[in-house]
């Protein structure tokens, strides 16, 4: 039961951060991580970048899957 909501969390975890990553990419518009506007904590900054780099990872991943597959097509 645990592992299933930890499961769920972390999901939707990576999902907001694609949904970021996507965002950045379309307008150029990502979250602001300057020291002065996070905590004091060391790591918060660390943690973050992190965070947004496993979304930009995830979309990267996809976009190649999906440029293989004959469900999608590129317009433009």
């Amino acid at each position: 039961m645990v592992l299933g909501k930890l499961t769920h969390y972390a999901f939707d975890a990576v999902l907001i951060s694609a949904f970021l990553a996507g965002v950045r990419r379309s307008t150029g518009l990502t979250p602001s991580v300057k020291s002065e506007n996070l905590s004091e904590t060391p790591g918060v900054k660390k943690w973050i970048d992190n965070y947004l780099w496993v979304g930009e990872v995830m979309m990267d991943q996809s976009v190649a899957v999906f440029s293989t597959s004959s469900y999608f097509e590129r317009k433009r």
